[in-house]
């Protein structure tokens, strides 16, 4: 048997970061299994469609590196791959189903369905269609007369199937509505778009969230009414956020596309979200794997049924791990465009910028968690800073007059160097200090925080030489005439 597993987002919302994670687990399942990924499109809820979901779904996966094997834009003999291309299959078979006397036409007005749903709720009763169309005669309600169709679900027995986590899991009939097949507008509901496309697109097994578990019976019913062998059935827990509710808009990002503007890499949101609610085995404490070593170590058996929680530290420590194991070119090549959505730098890079942004990218390669921290720990060698207060530039045990002559001598020593690059500053810098009775780390601090504008930069010598010397003794200038105004006015 060749496997076959599927996505089938609705485009009405972007995919969120939870259905993501079920997808990289059918993606690893369908390689591990030498199978095929379908993505189909259920576009049948016309009301709610999203004019540019479809395309963001797409970028999505294909950013994520979850290429799929046939269905959307990639013909495999089943199509076509989007429900809406699709409604005179439905119709077909929700005509069949009639014909079988396992369905039936239904007119009962809005107004009547809800007075029936109120009066069982006011019973303390499940609410549910009381079947009134279901015992009239057939033929009593035209063809031509505006209905819809419904199933004929058992009332007695139970409905059982298995999932291949959980085992079997099973239903009362009783509680089981006649679900509705075909809507009044022709366009089929989603649990018989669902089971028709499943059963004629050979999927073999279906691998989604535990809380499609409660309908699944009534996915069950329609396998049997049309006498075809329903999937294999796996279902995943939910992902929770870290306060152990649902994941959403409350716990930050939630699509893929958010992600990937936040700075996360594909390949490390990728890992991630394999490790979401799976692990590799007992004793494995691996946690960086390459997309080979995952297919081959994938086992949905291993799967956990308690709810994955989504952690931001770890995924922030897993991309910072990618991060440093990246080429620095090929940083540099990610970085570039988050510096211009910042308006750090224009989008036609100047030839005589490209050295100074690769200075940069060693400078920041361990420090980044996130591509999109590259900003705020770059973006003093690219505008003009805010000086920080005269106390900045004063550390303990010193005073604003040894300040100033530490400036004053850092600014003779700079101006003097031959090469303004890291390696020409650092030991004069140092021999500087020790000229003064100072620690290294009080001049550094004086020197940092004048030319940066931030008590926490990149490495010292790295930012001085990205910031070019006539910036660098400029900001150190600034500097002093802070602390010459503050002696002035008595403040320090």
């Amino acid at each position: 048997m060749t496997v076959r597993v599927r996505f089938a987002p609705s485009p009405t919302g972007y995919p969120h970061i939870g259905n993501i994670r079920t997808v990289v687990f059918n993606w690893l399942f369908a390689r591990q299994q030498n199978g095929k990924l379908i993505l189909r499109i259920e576009d049948t809820d016309r009301s709610r469609y999203v004019a540019d979901a479809l395309k963001v779904i797409e970028d999505s996966l294909s950013w994520l590196g979850l290429d799929w094997d046939e269905g959307l834009k990639r013909d495999g003999g089943y199509g076509p791959y989007v429900q809406s291309q699709r409604l005179h299959i439905y119709r077909e078979k929700a005509e069949e189903l009639i014909a079988k006397g396992l369905a039936y036409r239904c007119n009962c007005s809005p107004d009547r369905l809800e007075e029936v749903r109120e009066a069982m709720r006011a019973r303390g009763e499940t609410p549910m269609y009381d079947g009134r169309c279901r015992i009239k005669a057939a033929g009593e309600v035209p063809a031509e007369e505006l209905h819809v169709i419904r199933l004929k679900v058992p009332h007695e027995g139970t409905t059982t199937f298995h999932d291949l986590l959980r085992g079997d899991i099973s239903f009362e009939n009783a509680l089981i509505d006649d679900q509705v097949l075909l809507k009044s507008d022709r366009y089929p509901t989603y649990h018989l778009a669902v089971v028709v496309d499943d059963h004629m697109m050979g999927i073999t097994h279906v691998l989604r969230g535990d809380d499609w578990i409660p309908s699944t019976p009534k996915r069950i019913q329609l396998y049997q009414a049309f006498g075809w062998t329903p999937p294999i059935y796996i279902h995943v827990p939910l992902v929770l956020g870290p306060d152990g509710k649902k994941l959403g808009k409350r716990h930050g990002a939630t699509s893929v596309d958010e992600f990937r503007r936040q700075g996360y890499l594909p390949d490390a949101l990728f890992n991630f979200l394999a490790l979401l609610g799976w692990a590799p085995g007992e004793g494995d404490e691996q946690e960086i794997f390459t997309r080979q070593e995952l297919i081959e170590k994938f086992n949905v058996h291993r799967i956990n049924l308690s709810p994955a929680v989504f952690s931001y530290d770890k995924l922030d420590w897993m991309n910072g791990a990618y991060i440093r194991q990246m080429d620095p070119q090929e940083l540099l090549d990610c970085l570039i465009p988050f510096w211009v959505d910042a308006g750090l730098i224009p989008s036609e890079i100047p030839t005589e910028l490209l050295p100074t942004l690769r200075l940069l990218v060693p400078l920041v390669q361990e420090r980044l968690k996130t591509l999109r921290d590259v900003i705020p720990l770059t973006d003093f060698v690219f505008q003009e800073i805010k000086m920080l207060p005269a106390e900045a530039f004063v550390p303990k045990k010193m005073t604003a007059e040894e300040s100033i002559r530490a400036i004053r001598e850092t600014q003779r020593l700079l101006s003097g160097l031959v090469q303004f690059t890291a390696e020409e500053m650092e030991g004069p810098m140092r021999e500087l200090a020790k000229e003064l009775g100072l620690k290294a780390g009080q001049l550094f601090g004086i020197v940092r925080n004048a030319v940066t504008g931030k008590e926490v930069s990149p490495p010292l010598f790295g930012s001085l030489q990205a910031v070019g010397r006539e910036r660098t003794l400029r900001r150190l200038e600034q500097a002093e005439q802070v602390l010459l105004a503050s002696i002035e006015s008595g403040e320090v």
